[in-house]
């Protein structure tokens, strides 16, 4: 443990956890009165070390030539998304199998650099800033704390990055609250050089052809808009970045590889070892996570439902042989649970959880993942929840971004007293309004999901929460509990009314619990037909 308050929480425990029986801490401050048989400090634990090994020099060595490839490395915890998290297990041949082989595909090398910022028990972070750094050699970085990453990312500049949705999210929002500051001569200078970059600066990371004119505008685009933006990022040195843990909006995908960042999709989960499909350089789809890796199989069953078989798959969930019997057949097949498909280039395309995949009461397609992940495009959009299985149209629960919303009423000299108050007021309806029908422009082009339009919506008074049990704490939204606990909000949607009262029970981080309350509005979004899409958008 680190210090005297984390000692104090485990002797609290202590007698409801017979199995523990050594505590070791690091810093000795205020420890002198503590005489528990079962406190050691690092300093004696490191002298009795020293003392074991002078007395058995071959113990070490010994061990280690006891230990095989088959052996369990690690255990690690899936998010919950579904349920209560289970322990996944991985050997370490699973885990180095899948290393070495997205190391090979990337060609990394000793000299690459990676910022160890993510939880450690998160298994990408482990395949990322261990396995693979074992297998390479490459040098791994810590930030200093999870406050100073943004700076550290700038100090260091890592070759080698990765990054959830949520974290670029909050990246590209920032650089939009900066954009609305500039005066008037640096947004249109601004704004003209990304639309330039959207239309060509993929086609020039991907080494395809582009106009002289193009590309010469480009590199003036890069001295003055993208070379900065992407030294503000931290994101100068990175030759390779990727994104998962859950589908990325396109906008947001195309934003960072249009300013020269080589962003890809990467398509695994903890029972995978993280590598199962990897979007090749030069191959790279905003819609899909590219094909399978070396040595792993991906197959759809008739359901929908992706299957994976590879060396790098779990050994078993802890203690859980039900769980382990479900996700794993007879024949190694793991089931994902991701619904999806293959395109005419054998890349992969998720569409949603396949559980969560469902149809509009008149038989459209409705992958609620795929919607909520275009409204996040949006800066002013920080989370949001849709419904519509089973009924005859969409319907969004909405948390604005509260900084940069606040920010943009702050510019408007539009007063507000928290969270609640500036989410509830017209204004800002109207702006998420114009973000929701934007969506809906866009979708309306396509002849798969156009008829899944989002018709109204309303702006929760509370931002989602994982300690309220809203959210996951990889920011996974629980979609099922959210419309169980706001059920009246849903009826409300549904029902044709204006606006709705609701009272929640929220907890507070030291444990505390109290309400807040809300009379929310509910509004109208404008839909398109989708012969008039292009002509809306």
């Amino acid at each position: 443990m680190e210090d005297q308050e984390q000692v104090d929480k485990l002797l609290e425990i202590m007698p409801q956890c017979p199995q523990l029986k050594h505590v070791c801490f690091d810093d000795a401050r205020g420890m002198r009165h503590y005489t528990q048989a079962e406190l050691t400090s690092f300093d004696d634990l490191q002298a009795a070390g020293r003392d074991f090994d002078r007395r058995n020099p071959e113990f070490f060595a010994a061990e280690v030539a006891r230990g095989k490839g088959s052996d369990i490395a690690s255990m690690f915890y899936t998010s919950g998304t579904t349920g209560n998290p289970k322990g996944v297990t991985h050997t370490h041949e699973a885990l180095i199998t899948a290393g070495r082989a997205g190391a090979e595909m990337e060609g990394l090398a000793p000299e690459d650099e990676v910022l160890a910022y993510l939880p450690m028990a998160w298994i990408g972070q482990n395949i990322f800033s261990y396995t693979q750094s074992y297998i390479v050699g490459f040098c791994i970085s810590c930030p200093e704390s999870a406050e100073t990453v943004g700076t550290d990312m700038r100090e260091i500049g890592p070759t080698y990055y990765f990054a959830p949705p949520r974290v670029l999210e909050a990246l590209v929002t920032q650089v939009s609250i900066r954009v609305e500051d500039l005066w008037w001569g640096g947004r249109r200078t601004y704004a003209y050089f990304m639309d330039l970059a959207r239309r060509v600066g993929g086609k020039i990371l991907d080494r395809q052809p582009v106009t002289p004119g193009d590309r010469l505008r480009y590199a003036l685009g890069n001295l003055l808009v993208y070379g900065p933006l992407r030294n503000v990022l931290g994101m100068s040195r990175v030759k390779v970045a990727y994104t998962a843990g859950e589908a990325i909006g396109p906008d947001l995908f195309v934003f960072f590889r249009s300013i020269g960042v080589n962003l890809k999709q990467l398509y695994g989960s903890t029972e995978t070892a993280v590598f199962v499909c990897v979007q090749p350089n030069g191959q790279v789809k905003a819609d899909t996570v590219g094909p399978p890796v070396k040595g792993v199989e991906v197959k759809v069953a008739d359901s929908g439902e992706i299957l994976i078989r590879s060396p790098g798959l779990f050994r078993e969930y802890h203690k859980n042989p039900e769980a382990t019997a479900e996700a794993k057949d007879a024949e190694g097949w793991f089931h994902t649970g991701d619904a999806g498909y293959f395109d005419g280039d054998r890349h992969l395309k998720i569409i949603d959880r396949a559980k969560d995949v469902g149809r509009l009461a008149d038989g459209t397609l409705f992958a609620p993942k795929y919607l909520e992940n275009k409204l996040k495009f949006f800066p002013y959009i920080k989370e949001a929840v849709c419904f519509g299985h089973g009924r005859e149209m969409v319907c969004a629960f909405v948390n604005i971004d509260f900084e940069a919303v606040g920010n943009w009423a702050e510019r408007r000299n539009q007063p507000y007293s928290g969270y609640t108050d500036l989410a509830g007021q017209a204004p800002v309806y109207d702006l998420v309004r114009e973000c929701v029908e934007k969506v809906n422009a866009d979708l309306a082009v396509d002849p798969t999901l156009g008829g899944s339009q989002i018709h109204r919506f309303l702006i929760l008074h509370k931002e989602l929460d994982p300690d309220d049990g809203e959210i996951t704490r990889t920011r996974k939204v629980r979609r099922g509990y959210i419309a169980e606990k706001y059920a009246p909000l849903v009826a409300a949607l549904y029902g044709g009314k204006r606006e709705c009262f609701i009272e929640t029970q929220v907890r507070f981080e030291d444990g505390r619990t109290g309400s807040i309350s809300a009379n929310l509005k509910i509004a109208d979004a404008k839909t398109y037909p989708v012969a008039a899409a292009k002509k809306a958008a």
